[in-house]
């Protein structure tokens, strides 16, 4: 099957329009779910408190919700929920003694009364600058990957090899068929990526609960990453 090619626009320096330089190397996520709980018997405020670390709920790679919700690897170029924040000031002991221990970078929060305003229908801001690739199969298209970078997709539209690494730029709705593989620039809305039932939904489940007893401005999710 011949390649049908559509235009594209070239984002690279040469041309004086700003790249995006996109990293390859991986980037992880930690942190905890605090509460605040309040007793008749304290005579002050109560402190924060680690409630439950990411790790036992089993939160992956995930570059989409990343972006989402922080701004971090943010290819799909949300307007991020609560990015760079920095670190609570009244974090409790364990989650600053956590950090003390490992190198990291754009730490950050947010609150259980933040994530119950949240539309997850609102769309991104513009195109995510990968590329959706799909394969037709008996059901229909299977969304199979998606990616800043295909070589074939490259040699197709004739993209240099200095182009790799650098973001493009497509009109959403694009569309190229190469062989039996259809790219399209496609703008994503958070739902797609935090689906309800999705690896987040334990952390949801988590703080939903808390918040039941403790109050929803009482509950929050502190987070940090390192690549």
């Amino acid at each position: 099957m011949a390649a049908i090619v559509f235009p594209y626009r070239n984002t690279s320096s040469r041309l004086g329009i700003e790249c995006r330089i996109i990293s390859v190397m991986g980037t992880d996520i930690s942190g905890f779910i605090e509460c605040r709980a309040f007793h008749f018997h304290e005579e002050s405020d109560s402190v924060w408190r680690a409630a439950i670390d990411l790790f036992f709920l089993n939160v992956d790679k995930d570059y989409d919700a990343f972006g989402c919700l922080f701004g971090v690897r943010n290819y799909a170029n949300f307007r991020p929920l609560a990015a760079d924040r920095g670190l609570p000031a009244d974090a409790s002991g364990t989650v600053r003694a956590e950090l003390d221990r490992f190198a990291h970078h754009s730490t950050t929060w947010i609150t259980w009364a933040e994530l119950k305003e949240v539309d997850w229908d609102e769309p991104a801001e513009k195109a995510d600058s990968r590329l959706h690739e799909y394969r037709q199969t008996a059901h229909g298209l299977r969304l199979v990957g998606k990616g800043a970078w295909s070589p074939r997709f490259a040699q197709a539209v004739g993209l240099p090899e200095e182009a790799r690494g650098q973001a493009q730029e497509w009109p959403e709705g694009s569309e190229w068929l190469i062989g039996d593989t259809l790219y399209r620039s496609v703008r994503i809305r958070r739902r797609d990526a935090v689906p309800e039932t999705g690896e987040w939904k334990p952390v949801w489940t988590v703080m939903e609960a808390l918040a039941s007893r403790h109050g929803d401005d009482n509950v929050r999710l502190v987070v940090w990453f390192d690549d």
